[in-house]
């Protein structure tokens, strides 16, 4: 296995992926994030150069101690056992405007919300899970909709992969279309910076599935395998 650090290589390789969509989607918004100043530390890992088969995008230092998956082209082997998220991805220019409710305004979560976005993810709730996730705060865009009092109401995260994570609606809050606008507002802002929207739902999360088909999304046939070190979740 080779670490591709020459920049050159490297956007030999996102233009190898882009020819390669969606079924690069896993690791191009790495890459693309590595070329555009790295703000994850990642590093990329190739099983040969310049003809690959296989990459893999990790971060490049030890003590990140919750990183939620890795990406690789087709062709290699995936762990049955591990849970399953269906990658999606928009057709361009088909986003539909979002249409806010005027108590509602577009922002930012900061990282002052890092605690409740802990307690709301169905994987955080740990000091592992909260350290990953101010990471993201801090290092990747986000949207988020509040209320007139700049309280967080709805709002989606961006990873190091580039995927849109992290999506979560207050109870109190849904059934208005905040979701929805948030989805598109992001997706939006992600073409605007050149990268791939996409992001990952749950096998059995049919309601996001639907939602994100009436946005214009579409299933593509892979599934990505993720595994998540969280101690706190009490599972095998």
């Amino acid at each position: 296995m080779l670490i591709l650090t020459c920049p050159a290589q490297l956007q030999r390789l996102e233009e190898a992926l882009r020819r390669s969509l969606p079924l690069a989607l896993p690791v191009l918004g790495a890459v693309m994030n590595i070329n555009r100043g790295n703000p994850g530390e990642f590093e990329v890992v190739v099983d040969s150069w310049p003809h690959f088969g296989a990459v893999l995008a990790r971060p490049s230092r030890e003590e990140c101690g919750f990183l939620p998956g890795r990406g690789r082209l087709p062709g290699t082997a995936r762990d049955p056992r591990l849970p399953a998220l269906g990658h999606r991805l928009p057709h361009l220019c088909t986003l539909p405007e979002p249409r806010l409710d005027p108590d509602v305004r577009v922002g930012s979560l900061s990282p002052a919300h890092v605690d409740l976005l802990n307690e709301t993810w169905a994987y955080g709730g740990n000091n592992r899970s909260r350290r990953y996730l101010a990471e993201l705060l801090g290092r990747f865009p986000n949207v988020c909709l509040q209320d007139r009092a700049g309280q967080p109401l709805c709002w989606v995260l961006t990873d190091a992969f580039g995927t849109g994570t992290h999506s979560y609606t207050l109870p109190a809050h849904r059934r208005h279309g905040h979701m929805r606008a948030v989805l598109a507002l992001a997706a939006r802002r992600a073409q605007a910076r050149g990268f791939p929207t996409f992001g990952h739902t749950a096998t059995g999360n049919r309601p996001m599935q639907r939602l994100q088909e009436e946005l214009g999304h579409r299933q593509v046939p892979e599934l990505c395998r993720f595994v998540l070190h969280n101690p706190g979740l009490g599972r095998d």
